[in-house]
């Protein structure tokens, strides 16, 4: 048997894994004093709603190699083998922490650098779950399959404020302020593991434009593999905006669209008002 195993930086929460049938190791977050399990005990409208009221960033820390290597042992104790994909190595330790805990379980376990977080690492996931329950595959055979299809998923995501790349000193204070008061909403992708600015727009309709523009120039969406959408923050509004200013990217190829909520891992760095998308391009 092969079971799977994700951390909470797939934005999957511990309601939805459990109904997958996966085991969730969760990121822990920490507000001021407060600490939480990123989609455990906090769930990501919560954290939203603390992270708008708070004039400190939450710090987020990486699981730790003790925490994989008791879900390891609790998930071979009955022979299996697992797979686990994990937020990019770009961007945390944990890939790190989970490789040393792998070993320990020679042959059992595989830790996949997903080289991803967010929907990227999620839609990897859910490519996994397929190739996991359609059968006929081994665990080894697998792994390669989602090492060789991960540098085809395309993440980009259109931000609606630049206050809080700020605040993690991601970006300097005049540049935010010159970014807010001329309404810059700038647009980041995962390249190679790492998140980067690859576009500027002003104002709304033009961001979304310009996301369009940058999945067509990626080679459109190969709709037979998982792909979703998301959001970050309390309101579903602008990503329902972008859907319809994207009408030609989804008309006539899918009939459901997966939307998603963007939890803590992202959300700290983003804020609110964000959306995003993610596929394999073709």
């Amino acid at each position: 048997m092969i079971k799977l195993l994700i951390d909470s930086a797939t934005d999957i929460e511990q309601t939805e894994a459990d109904g997958l049938g996966v085991e969730l190791l969760p990121m822990q977050i920490r507000f001021g004093n407060e600490e939480f399990l990123d989609g455990v005990n906090l769930p990501h409208r919560q954290f939203f709603e603390k992270l708008i009221e708070s004039d400190e960033l939450p710090q987020t820390s990486q699981i730790n190699e003790f925490r994989f290597e008791e879900a390891f042992k609790k998930l071979t104790a009955d022979g299996s083998e697992v797979i686990a994909i994990v937020i990019s190595s770009k961007l945390s330790g944990t890939f790190g922490c989970a490789q040393k805990a792998a070993k320990r379980f020679a042959g059992k376990v595989f830790v996949v650098d997903s080289l991803n977080a967010c929907i990227g690492e999620r839609i990897l996931f859910e490519y996994a779950l397929k190739l996991v329950n359609a059968g006929g595959l081994s665990a080894e055979e697998i792994v390669k399959e989602l090492d060789e299809k991960k540098r085809k998923i395309q993440v980009l995501a259109l931000l609606d404020t630049l206050k809080y790349l700020r605040k993690g000193g991601r970006i300097s204070s005049v540049t935010a302020i010159a970014g807010e008061v001329l309404s810059i909403k700038p647009v980041v992708s995962i390249v190679k593991g790492e998140v980067k600015l690859v576009g500027k727009a002003v104002g709304s309709k033009k961001g979304n434009n310009l996301l369009n523009r940058l999945v067509e120039n990626c080679g459109g969406i190969d709709f037979a593999m998982p792909y979703a959408l998301a959001y970050s923050g309390l309101s579903q509004t602008v990503l329902e905006k972008y859907i319809k200013d994207s009408e030609k990217l989804w008309s006539g190829k899918t009939e459901f669209i997966p939307v998603h909520m963007i939890g803590s891992t992202i959300g700290t760095h983003i804020g609110p008002g964000g959306i995003a998308v993610a596929f394999f391009a073709n």
